[in-house]
């Protein structure tokens, strides 16, 4: 195995693969949304083109999304540059604190928001900066703080890192035009060039049964939504031969908040505004029975009486009231059955461990309730060093918080993590043996997050959870040709921007020394 040799690269520590040198120096040849699968280092394609405008003079700006990220750059570069000070900045230090670390450091690295109100206020300005780069780019739409960094971005050479852009090519068009990116490069574990460095990873989806209990339940909120749905129609609100659905409904809102926005005060559109609210929230309450539990329903339905009892709207009252409705409510206090999930999710964490001792799994769960049931429900395997990794809102972790349980993960204290969105994002955990969805999530772009916690660094296991008949096979299927979409469309583009003339050409720029 060889090592990259530059000046500006500590010598001995990083090995070698052309692919990564030749994505560098397309990616110093013109401002690049560069796109490449976890685990095949693109945080090392960042490192080669920030080497090489440091070698020329340049500073560099590094932007991640969230403090653990920001923390897990500054310690990677700073263990991978030679001759370059590194500096953190982030929204806990003053301005004129990041100001002065701007100042005095080679490359900094810093969450986007401080960065985005430090040039907004003219606390200091991006003279002297030869490269900015944008860690998970893909956020780079709307008012997200990238876009307004982006503004003060004139000129200088813009790199922008993700796995996943999504399958809306819309939206990667306007990454790249909020974020001046003039090209695209993709990468996928197909390639020639990168086949030799994937590791696999299997993916295999564990098909559970409803218990009759929680069917039971499910089915007098099913005739309520029927009930509102047949009104919607009846009110012209619904689209015809559309199923009643969480996108519908969507849809039915927007289009009377429109109405409503032209100033149109009618019958119509109040009690269309109604119902299609109870058809939301019960839709929730169908989908938290068929894929979490009846916990976590138990706690919704409590939430929406407590809601109502305490003067809620009229519309509130009327849901928590009516017949249907309170049939639900009874089964759900009274039965002791749980989601057949959970006790698949203990057998394969214990057989995983039980195969293994020194294995280490993720958990992955949209719902901070199911993230504490399970953390519970898991901790009673022998064996089993279970943390919980959740975001900072309703009294969550801190980010600090966070760094320090992924660090225990990483070293071993602990062995299973289970985590919501905020453990899908960037992280580089590489020695993770199995990633566990709880459920199927839709997004394409989660989906490749979440699966891409293992297999890093040897092969890894993701097990997808999906119960039979419910919306957890929806959304399987609808991820699935998201992504396959996603691929297709990002070749279609980049073939696009190479047909109009826009720079894609691989390998025609100087790296100094490397390779």
């Amino acid at each position: 195995m060889g090592f990259i040799s530059h000046p500006r690269i500590a010598p001995g520590r990083v090995e070698e693969r052309r692919y990564q040198v030749d994505l560098a120096k397309g990616c110093l040849g013109a401002s690049t949304l560069l796109v490449l699968p976890t685990g095949l280092g693109k945080t090392i394609v960042a490192l080669y083109v920030a080497a090489a405008v440091l070698e020329r003079g340049g500073k560099v700006l590094l932007l991640a999304p969230t403090k653990p990220l920001v923390d897990q750059h500054s310690a990677v570069f700073s263990g991978l540059l030679s001759g370059s000070s590194v500096g953190v900045a982030n929204g806990s230090m003053s301005p004129k604190a990041r100001k002065a670390v701007v100042a005095s450091s080679d490359l900094v690295v810093s969450t986007p928001q401080s960065v985005a109100n430090d040039l907004e206020n003219g606390v200091y300005g991006l003279g002297g900066f030869g490269l900015v780069i944008y860690d998970e780019a893909h956020r780079g739409v709307g008012n997200y703080a990238y876009v307004t960094v982006a503004r003060h971005c004139g000129g200088i050479l813009s790199l922008g890192l993700t796995a996943s852009p999504g399958s809306d090519i819309s939206k990667v068009e306007e990454v790249c035009r909020n974020l001046s990116l003039e090209r695209i490069d993709v990468r996928s574990e197909c390639d020639p060039d990168v086949s030799p460095y994937v590791h696999d990873t299997y993916v295999n989806r564990v098909f559970v049964n409803m218990p009759r209990e929680i069917l039971d339940i499910i089915d007098p909120l099913r005739r309520l939504l029927g009930s509102y749905f047949e009104e919607l129609k009846r009110l012209r609100l619904a689209q015809p031969g559309w199923p009643v659905s969480t996108t519908h409904m969507l849809s039915v809102g927007d289009s009377l908040r429109r109405r409503m926005g032209r100033g149109e005060r009618s019958a119509t559109v109040f009690r269309g505004l109604a119902v299609q609210a109870a058809c939301m929230k019960i839709l929730h309450a169908i989908g938290l029975a068929e894929t979490q539990g009846v916990s976590q329903l138990r706690a919704y339905m409590r939430k929406l009486n407590e809601e109502a009892e305490g003067g809620g709207s009229k519309g509130g009252r009327e849901l928590v009231t009516s017949r249907e409705y309170l049939e639900a409510w009874r089964l759900a206090s009274e039965t002791r059955a749980e989601h057949p999930k959970i006790s698949k999710i203990m057998s394969l964490v214990s057989r995983i461990l039980s195969d293994d001792p020194s294995s280490k799994v993720m958990v992955f769960t949209q719902y901070r309730d199911t993230c504490d049931m399970l953390a519970g429900k898991l901790s009673a395997i022998g064996g089993a060093r279970v943390g919980k990794l959740i975001g900072q809102s309703r009294g969550g972790l801190k980010q600090r918080e966070q760094i320090g349980m992924l660090d225990s993960f990483r070293s071993g204290e602990l062995n299973v993590i289970v985590a919501t969105s905020v453990g899908e994002e960037g992280l580089d955990i590489t020695s993770t043996n199995a990633v566990i969805f709880y459920e199927p999530v839709p997004s394409e772009i989660r989906t490749i997050q979440r699966r891409g916690r293992t297999g890093r660094k040897n092969d890894g296991e993701v097990y997808v959870l999906i119960a039979r008949g419910t919306v957890d096979e929806v959304f399987d299927s609808s991820s699935g040709k998201k992504e396959d979409l996603m691929r297709s469309r990002l070749e279609r583009l980049n073939a696009d921007l190479a047909g109009s003339g826009a720079r894609i050409a691989r390998g025609q720029t100087d790296l100094g020394s490397f390779g």
